[in-house]
């Protein structure tokens, strides 16, 4: 077992709310562990929106995810969750997703039940696919971890907005029977929701905490209450890193320099240039041989 996997499932087993702001690339990750926040989410919306400027509709591919993963993985050293959409494509194509996620480094990797290309879960026109097909997508993502993926299941059903909260319990409940790890229920409508869903199926689960989303945004006290486990805030630090963005723009605009950020040498810091400079040391002192 990978150490990140093995710090998720101790973080899983323990008794906190795991609060988890997601991230969008290998510096926004780093922020988050550097501020001690247990672990991280790589957010499709987020990486779609920061690496393309595009929206969560699908546009965005595997190989491009996996990319923006693999410099996310690189600058940290807590577990990480991937995005890993649909599986993009067939049972076969969802092997190998969760195999190259597994790979890469990732923690754990969400499978989805949208209809592709999926749209992001907390927006109108979403469609599910049927329960067959959603089936044989966990499936085969618990097939590959169980042949060799070192990696956990997180299973994820937009059911609730399309079919309804009966749906969507029964297919977590299927899910959770299949060998997912944690269970990612998208969008309930209220709190009652949220309790039935955390009562009435086993295993880990997940809160997606969105600002002007569909879902009610809770305390973190009173989602432990209900029962979850981990509570993500997916779209904190885009949210925040645009509107900063702008109002810098905006001041630029007029010819005054930003009064509220980080100075140079703590973006120096951040970035690791003293480690940088400490490992030029090491081969600049070196004598030539006689």
């Amino acid at each position: 077992m990978s150490t990140s996997v093995g710090k998720l499932r101790q973080l899983l087993a323990g008794p906190d709310l795991l609060l988890m702001p997601c991230c969008f690339d290998a510096l926004s990750a780093r922020l988050i562990e550097q501020a001690g926040f247990p672990l991280t989410f790589m957010s499709g919306f987020a990486v779609a929106a920061a690496r393309l400027a595009l929206p969560d509709t699908g546009l965005i591919s595997y190989a491009e995810m996996l990319d923006q993963g693999r410099g996310i993985l690189d600058a940290v050293s807590f577990p990480v969750i991937g995005d890993g959409d649909t599986g993009y494509g067939n049972p076969a194509n969802v092997r190998r997703t969760v195999q190259g996620y597994a790979d890469a480094g990732f923690a754990a990797i969400m499978i989805e039940d949208q209809l592709a290309p999926k749209r992001c879960g907390h927006t109108r026109g979403k469609e599910i696919v049927q329960r067959p097909e959603a089936l044989s997508r966990i499936k085969a993502a618990v097939d590959a971890r169980e042949q060799g993926a070192d990696i956990l299941i997180m299973a994820r059903t937009d059911a609730r907005a399309t079919d309804g909260l009966a749906e969507a319990l029964w297919r977590m409940q299927a899910f959770a029977d299949l060998g997912a790890d944690i269970l990612f229920l998208e969008a309930p409508q209220d709190e009652a929701e949220m309790i039935d869903f955390c009562t009435q199926t086993p295993g880990p689960k997940m809160a997606n905490m969105l600002a002007g989303g569909v879902t009610p945004v809770l305390s973190p006290q009173r989602l432990r209450e209900i029962g979850y486990r981990i509570a993500a805030y997916p779209l904190a630090l885009l949210n925040s890193t645009v509107y900063a963005m702008q109002e810098t723009l905006r001041g630029l605009a007029t010819g005054d320099l930003p009064q509220r950020s980080v100075d140079f040498a703590t973006i120096r810091q951040i970035v690791g240039f003293d480690q940088y400079d400490r490992i030029l040391q090491q081969y600049t002192s070196l004598e030539p041989e006689s």
